[in-house]
């Protein structure tokens, strides 16, 4: 590694991060005194993870990996937030990959292990703890198959952390984690009585009512969205706590705050909700919310009513306090036709939004000839009464 990544490549990256990668090759090409393929792959990597991983950007020694492995690693901000969960004198994270999860979390362990079956990519790894750490001995490597390690190791962790890979082998997007590699379904007896705690990363697709099947016991479900985007959903169990309903927690991240909403999915059974037609706001639950499912539960618990069974809008006249959701209020109802829209939507442009209506968002743009953009709402949705309708709104929370 370090043949490679001398003190001459990490300068020529620095000196040419703003300049295109692929006329650095051309022009570089001949350069006998450093990898420049490796120079430039360095340059691209360091413009993609500008914003996933903006301190690793910052420190001018950190190696990064081929694109894939950048792409399918967790951001700083996710990372950082799973932290909060952990804590205890030993971490091994099972899926190690890039690292950033392991560096991350290992923050609050005094001992870490980190397995990867990539060697190149434990190479990276090893390296970069090097870099980020200030205590040589804490991150151990080792580029071995996990599920053999902990067969056969007679460690016990206080934590193990998880982060199944989720393609086939045609490259096909896999949900269910016993489809996933490792299968921890199926490998959950030995991974229970190697740890006191485990944390599951798993596909913001998972199907979380399927997976609390296929696991015996699971106490917490986190939804993480940031900016109101699911980005993954985590699966805790902790040996020492009863075996009881799940938590399941919805979160919406953003660069000033978090917001946590949560419920049991008997709670959303048996929650009684309130209908009626639309009142001053309208409201739509966070990305994350949607995902768990809490759509009984938002309501009951922040004092709305829903619009209809089938669709997730929620009104009242008094906004709550740090709900998690867009807010918007209503200028007025109206019905879609072409005179109407005209006249309220006279440049033709307008942010449309559509649920459990006819027609979807597209249909409505392509049907009377409008654009996104500028801070005006047209919102589409079935109503109390079983009616489609369209509300005029402007946003007041994003």
């Amino acid at each position: 590694m370090t043949n490679i990544y001398t003190d001459k490549l990490f300068k020529f990256v620095q000196d040419h991060l703003n300049e295109d990668p692929a006329q650095l090759l051309l022009k570089h090409h001949q350069n006998k005194s450093l990898d420049i393929k490796e120079a430039v792959q360095q340059i691209s990597a360091r413009k993609k993870a500008q914003n996933k991983l903006p301190s690793w950007v910052a420190n001018p020694h950190i190696i990064f990996p081929a694109s894939i492995s950048l792409e399918q690693c967790s951001s700083e901000q996710t990372a950082n937030f799973k932290a909060q969960f952990v804590q205890g004198k030993s971490l091994v994270d099972l899926t190690g990959g890039f690292g950033v999860d392991t560096y991350f979390l290992g923050k609050k362990f005094e001992k870490v292990l980190y397995l990867e079956r990539q060697e190149k990519l434990a190479e990276i790894a090893k390296f970069n703890f090097s870099t980020l750490s200030n205590s040589s001995d804490k991150f151990q490597v080792l580029s071995e198959d996990s599920m053999a390690f902990l067969k056969n190791t007679a460690q016990f962790f206080d934590w193990i952390y998880v982060d199944p890979a989720r393609r086939g082998g045609h490259n096909q997007k896999l949900y269910k984690l016993a489809d996933c590699e490792p299968d921890i379904v199926g490998h959950w007896d030995m991974l229970s009585h190697k740890a006191a705690c485990i944390m599951v990363k798993a596909s913001p697709m998972l199907d979380i009512k399927e997976a609390l099947k296929e696991l015996p016991i699971v106490h917490e479900v986190h939804i993480v969205a940031v900016k109101n985007e699911v980005k993954e959903v985590l699966l805790i169990w902790r040996k020492d706590e009863k075996k009881q309903e799940p938590l399941i927690k919805a979160w919406n991240l953003s660069s000033s705050e978090k917001l946590a909403f949560e419920f049991t999915y008997t709670e959303e059974e048996v929650t009684p909700v309130a209908f009626g037609p639309v009142e001053k706001y309208l409201i739509m639950p966070s990305a994350a919310i949607l995902k768990a499912g809490g759509f009984k539960s938002f309501a009951h618990q922040f004092g709305l009513k829903k619009l209809h069974s089938n669709t997730h809008l929620y009104t009242t006249d008094k906004l709550p306090e740090k709900i998690q959701g867009r807010v918007f209020e209503v200028i007025e109802v109206f019905k879609l036709d072409k005179k109407k829209i005209k006249q309220l939507f006279p440049s033709g442009k307008v942010n449309v939004l559509s649920r459990n209506h006819p027609l979807k968002a597209e249909a409505i743009k392509k049907k009377f000839k409008l654009k996104d953009g500028g801070e005006e709402f047209l919102l589409a949705c079935t109503t109390s009464d079983g009616l489609p309708k369209a509300f005029y709104c402007k946003r007041v929370i994003e």
